[in-house]
C-alpha cells in the first residue's frame, strides 16, 4: 500500500490513504495519436524522488518502503481521468481527482500530465507484493462530484506474492527488478474490482505494449471505440 501526502509551505502533510500496487489503466478514447491516425496510444512512467530530484525509474524496480513515488501520463486522446487503487491491505478507494491530488481531470491529446496534480506524492508503505493502481479514461465525466469514490470490492483479492529480483548482474548493479513488474494487458480471466468489471468487459483486447527506456507506451490500432484495459504493476519491498 502507500501513503500520500503534500508538501506546502516546507511542511508535510500525510493523508495516511493506502493506495494500491498494480497500476491498472481503462482508456475509452476517440482520438488520433501522436502524429499517426491510425493508432491511439498512452504513454506511462514512474517517478521516484531522489533527494530533491524526480527520476524516472523502470517499471519493474522493486521499490523500498518509505520511497516517494508520482506518475507520467501522456494520452493521444480527450477524456475524463479516473484513478483507482487496490492495495496489499486489501483496502480499495480513490486516488485521482480529489482534493489533495487534483480535481481537474479533463485530458487533452498529447498533453503530458503529473498524476498527483498537485503537489502531493505517494509514499510507499505497508505490506511488501505487488499494489494496483486502476486507471480510468472516459470520453464523458462520470459525474460532478470529484470525491466520486468506487465500489468495494466484493470478493476481489490479489495474490499473496512476493516481489524477487531477476538476474545476477542486474543485482550486482545496484538493480533489482521483478519481471512480473510493470505494465500488461488485463485479459477477461483476470480479475478485477467490481466497478471496472463493467468497463472491462467492453475493453478492446487489442493492445501492444512497448518499453522505451523507462517510459512504457501502450497502443492499440485504430481510433478505439472501446475502453483499453492495461495493467501496471507495482512491486515494493
Amino acid at each position: 500500500m502507500w501513503n500520500y501526502g503534500i508538501n506546502k509551505r516546507a511542511e508535510a502533510l500525510v493523508f495516511n490513504k493506502r493506495a494500491v500496487a498494480l497500476v491498472c489503466a481503462v482508456v475509452s478514447v476517440a482520438a488520433l495519436a501522436w502524429g499517426q491516425a491510425d493508432t491511439s496510444r498512452m504513454a506511462i512512467t514512474l517517478e521516484r524522488k531522489e533527494g530533491k530530484v524526480w527520476k524516472a525509474v523502470d517499471p519493474a524496480l522493486i521499490l523500498a518502503s518509505g520511497d516517494v513515488i508520482r506518475f507520467r501520463f501522456k494520452p493521444s486522446f480527450d477524456g475524463y481521468l479516473y484513478v483507482t487503487d487496490y492495495g496489499t491491505s486489501g483496502k480499495y478507494n480513490l486516488l485521482f481527482p480529489r482534493a489533495e491530488t487534483g480535481q481537474k481531470n479533463l485530458v487533452e491529446s498529447g498533453k503530458e500530465y503529473l498524476i498527483p496534480a498537485t503537489e502531493a506524492f505517494f509514499r510507499v508503505s505497508g505490506p511488501a507484493g505487488y499494489e494496483s493502481v486502476y486507471w480510468l479514461v472516459s470520453p464523458v465525466a462520470l459525474g460532478n462530484n470529484p470525491d466520486f469514490t468506487p465500489a468495494h470490492p466484493s470478493d476481489y483479492k490479489t495474490p499473496v506474492l512476493m516481489p524477487r529480483c531477476d538476474g545476477v548482474v542486474l543485482q550486482a548493479r545496484g538493480l533489482c527488478l521483478d519481471p512480473q513488474a510493470g505494465p500488461h494487458a488485463v485479459d477477461a480471466t483476470e480479475q478485477v474490482p467490481d466497478d471496472l468489471a463493467k468497463a472491462r468487459s467492453v475493453a478492446s483486447r487489442e493492445l501492444t505494449i512497448i518499453q522505451d527506456h523507462n517510459q512504457s507506451v501502450l497502443s492499440s490500432a485504430g481510433a478505439a471505440t472501446a475502453p483499453l484495459l492495461y495493467c501496471f504493476r507495482i512491486a515494493h519491498k
